[in-house]
């Protein structure tokens, strides 16, 4: 054996290594969770929109595994001509249309630029390679599992236009949205570095405690992630300011934000700040410009964000912050940690909207935080549905279909000749709409269907328990199949297998009804290859009606009567066979009507052939 060979100093290394290995996996399991802690410091010159700054971040390896390397992002390189993002946006196969600048077009004082310098691991200098977007590093001293290091670094930047998130001087008039502009450690998980160049898309990052510092001249309101730490130091710079003959000069914002994994700021000098109480002792917290066409929407839109939190505490689990801000700035709409940015000058329906979908983003992209460039579906799609729900709550549009709009752009996107499966890497979409319709549409469809295979109630409480047992872990799709299991009692892995990991899709039809003995036979079809349960509404002439419930058999089980009529659990549809009969107990004459999903949830792609309608023959 080799540890015969080793020595007793040896044979102790061994044997703590292993120990320290078990406890690991017994631990953690398949998933762990890095940490990142940031102290920065950085100083905007407003004429100029350059900002230098100091970071200091203490990295702990809570993986299984020794690292050599880390990654960081410098995403502001991305905003330059030439750039890889610049590259990509001319040569997609359509136009993505959340870019409406040509980056190459930018001049020096237009771009963006991120650089770092002087990097270090416990104080000694460290190898860098510069990759455009992404910044490697490798370090001294490997980083062995339960360790920590801390590394320093200086960085200069420059915000560009803006362009997309992130940038100076909106359309709107906002000075500075500050996203993604400090270097950004990246993500190291299962499957391993998450360091994809950043061309426009989505973002993943290490959950930890950020401590920034942020000087600026003393006329700009500054809203930030986290909490401020010296309101009264502001206070008083602020009201200096405002003194006729005196001196601008800088003031420093101090934010402390637990437990995040970004951290934005915006900064201008017409920011109305306005406070309004949340649920559960949130301090809820608005800027906007002090522009007379929208200040009444902004105060509107105030006690309607403490009942969408609210929604979403009762329908997903509690906000675990005290602070959520809602900030005018960026171009659209941008969730980050406890704040969005989204354009204000919107009539008050898309004002709301924008907001319930960006606060919405709080449960599933900051505190589950899915892998947004594996699995953008869980976030986007997720956020989709639960933000459409409350908007028609809340607004009480007493939509009879609120889902409508989700279920129209995934029919467009199923018979556009272009879909991807959902598993494709988001940079990876050849066509831009292909990848909107399958984040939004079709991420929010999976959960509206899942209601249908297991029930509404059923539903909420897996969202419930998904978002308990996996806050603050980075959750993968076969993780929500495994609770909906759970607490379904149905298996699923079909379901997730069939609607993200392929183009399949779903068309049923009801081929033909005729008389068969005293009763009568329902010839279905299955048209397409995704396998779907069936419910059946039969009417009858005489006013009764019934549904009948056909399970699949790759479902190994069966979802309780949600309706207040007749439920019929008929024998399971096995997948091999297209084709199905289901027995009525009456004859044709006696039928009106048949109609396949009268929920409308699940997303058969040709309705027309789901319905049956007994002819007058008179």
């Amino acid at each position: 054996m080799v540890i015969n060979n080793l020595n007793k100093q040896n044979v102790k290394t061994f044997f703590t290594t292993l120990v320290l290995t078990l406890a690991f996996n017994l631990s953690f399991g398949q998933y762990w969770q890095q940490e990142v802690d940031y102290t920065m410091e950085v100083s905007l010159e407003a004429k100029t929109a350059r900002y230098t700054g100091f970071q200091k971040l203490v990295y702990t390896n809570n993986s299984p595994e020794k690292l050599n390397k880390v990654f960081y992002h410098l995403y502001y390189n991305a905003f330059k001509p030439g750039s890889e993002m610049a590259v990509r946006l001319k040569n997609g196969a359509d136009r993505n249309g959340r870019f409406k600048v040509d980056i190459d077009s930018l001049k020096m004082e237009q771009q963006g630029f991120l650089k770092v310098s002087n990097v270090t691991q416990e104080g000694k200098p460290v190898l860098i390679e510069d990759s455009e977007t992404i910044l490697e590093v490798t370090l001294n001293t490997p980083l062995n599992p339960g360790e920590s290091t801390t590394l320093k670094l200086d960085f200069e930047g420059q915000v560009p236009n803006m362009i997309r998130r992130a940038g100076k001087n909106s359309a709107e008039g906002v000075a500075f949205s500050m996203a993604q502009w400090y270097p950004k450690m990246a993500e190291y998980d299962i499957e391993g570095w998450n360091a994809d160049p950043y061309t426009g898309r989505e973002f993943h990052g290490v959950w930890g405690n950020f401590d920034v510092k942020i000087t600026l001249d003393k006329e700009f309101m500054v809203a930030a992630s986290g909490y401020l730490q010296n309101a009264d130091d502001i206070g008083k710079g602020y009201a200096e300011r405002k003194k006729p003959k005196t001196k601008k000069g800088k003031i420093t914002w101090h934010f402390n934000a637990p437990k995040v994994h970004d951290f934005t700021w915006a900064a201008d000098v017409d920011y109305i700040h306005d406070t309004y109480p949340g649920p559960n002792d949130v301090t809820l917290h608005f800027f906007y410009k002090n522009d007379p066409e929208i200040i009444e929407n902004w105060k509107k839109l105030q006690p309607h964000t403490a009942k969408m939190m609210e929604y979403f505490n009762s329908k997903i689990g509690e906000y675990p912050y005290k602070q959520y801000s809602v900030v005018q700035g960026g171009d659209g709409g941008m969730e980050y940690a406890m704040l969005t940015l989204i354009t204000g000058g919107r009539k008050y329906g898309s004002l709301f909207g924008v907001t319930a979908h960006e606060l919405a983003h709080s449960w599933f992209q900051h505190v589950l935080a899915t892998n947004e460039t594996k699995h953008e579906w869980m976030d986007e799609g997720f956020t989709s549905f639960i933000s459409t729900l409350a908007t028609n709550e809340i607004l009480e549009q007493n939509r009879e279909f609120p889902l409508e709009g989700s279920y129209r752009g995934y029919f467009n996107l199923a018979m556009s000749g272009v879909e991807m499966p959902q598993t494709t890497n988001a940079n990876r979409y050849k066509h831009n709409v292909a990848y909107e319709s399958s984040a939004y549409s079709k991420g929010s469809v999976f959960l509206g269907q899942l209601g249908y295979i297991v029930g509404k109630e059923k539903l909420f409480e897996i969202l419930q328990t998904y978002y308990n047992e996996w806050q603050f872990k980075h959750p993968q799709p076969n993780d929500l199949r495994r609770i909906a299991e759970r607490i379904s009692g149905i298996q699923l892995q079909w379901y997730i297998t069939d609607w993200t990991q392929t183009t399949n899709k779903i068309d049923y039809a009801i081929t033909g009804v005729e008389n068969i003995g005293r009763g009568s036979v329902v010839h279905l079809e299955r048209k397409e290859l995704m396998p779907m349960p069936q419910e059946v509404l039969v009417v009858y002439k005489n006013g009764d009606s019934e549904l009948h419930y056909i399970p699949i058999s790759l479902m190994r089980g069966e979802k309780e009567n949600t309706y207040s009529i007749p439920w019929k659990v008929q024998k399971d549809w096995t997948w091999a066979n297209p084709k199905y009969d289901l027995i009525l107990d009456r004859s044709v004459d006696a039928i009106e009507t048949i109609v396949l999903d009268p929920s409308g949830l699940m997303a058969d792609i040709d309705k027309n052939d789901n319905f049956y309608v007994k002819k007058n023959t008179n």
